[in-house]
């Protein structure tokens, strides 16, 4: 992945989703540019427009505190974007890994066999499946792309049934995959997988152009399971102090809602096919 394109391309893909009325400025005639120009960018920000140009053409590699804060504040980012555009405009040096198997722990995994009442999984940094409880694995029984959630989003054939929501479940795993990006855009690993989706689905072409960004954080999403419905869970991911990069999500279902009478149904359905 290219390090000197990566500021320019969040720049521009921030400023044409920037409308002028949002910006303050007048709309006159027609307009072949989406969102803002590049002179209009400059202009609200307070730099010339030479300097903003050489910034989105990766000529200008080290803007200042105040310029950062000068572009957050036009493109109108939050702050999961505004962090992402310092990564990108001040990276940190990481070791370079040295291999692509991520390896999860016995003393994590023994923690994960504890979940046994609710889904949970491992993810890796490339929201790779590295590992999940019984519950996790019958809720995704079935599919085809279970070993990453950007592959079973876009790649599986059953994904839109399995999603009901399914353009905001792929665009909140797209956003969360750049705002991970940022923080180690020079990973070969990263390269990979974002040919991968681009050369199988014009979908994640689409939404991985908009550059938008997104933590892990608390979710809420529907699923469908074709033996117990619809059911609905809060996602809960908490970082692995001792795995840089892991994170263990938890699925959980509201109490005493429809979804919740859906899962224990689900385990008792898998209980019967797997004994303990």
């Amino acid at each position: 992945m290219d390090r000197r394109r990566l500021l320019g391309n969040f720049l521009r893909a921030r400023r044409e989703a920037v409308s002028l009325e949002d910006a303050g400025l007048t709309r006159m005639g027609r307009r072949r540019t989406p969102g803002l120009r590049r002179e209009e960018v400059a202009m609200l920000a307070g730099v010339s427009n030479d300097y903003y140009v050489r910034l989105e053409q990766g000529r200008e590699r080290r803007p200042s505190e105040q310029v950062l804060n000068a572009l957050a504040r036009v493109l109108r980012l939050d702050d999961a974007a505004t962090e992402h555009l310092y990564e990108l405009a001040y990276p940190r040096p990481r070791p370079r890994p040295v291999r692509r198997e991520e390896q999860v722990s016995l003393r994590l995994l023994r923690l994960l066999r504890v979940c046994d009442a609710t889904p949970a999984f491992i993810l890796g940094r490339w929201m790779d499946v590295l590992a999940t409880n019984r519950l996790a694995a019958a809720l995704c029984e079935g599919l085809d792309h279970k070993d990453n959630l950007l592959r079973l989003c876009f790649l599986d054939p059953q994904a839109h049934t399995f999603f009901p929501e399914w353009e905001d479940a792929a665009a909140t795993k797209v956003a969360q995959l750049r705002a991970v990006a940022g923080t180690d855009p020079e990973d070969p690993f990263l390269p990979l997988l974002v040919d991968e989706l681009s050369d199988q689905s014009a979908d994640f072409v689409r939404m991985w152009a908009r550059h938008d960004i997104l933590p892990r954080c608390v979710e809420r999403k529907r699923f469908h399971h074709p033996l117990v419905g619809e059911l609905t869970f809060s996602y809960e991911t908490f970082t692995v102090n001792s795995a840089p990069g892991q994170q263990l999500v938890v699925c959980q279902a509201e109490p005493g809602s429809p979804s919740e009478a859906a899962l224990a149904l689900l385990a008792r359905l898998q209980s019967a096919v797997t004994p303990p």
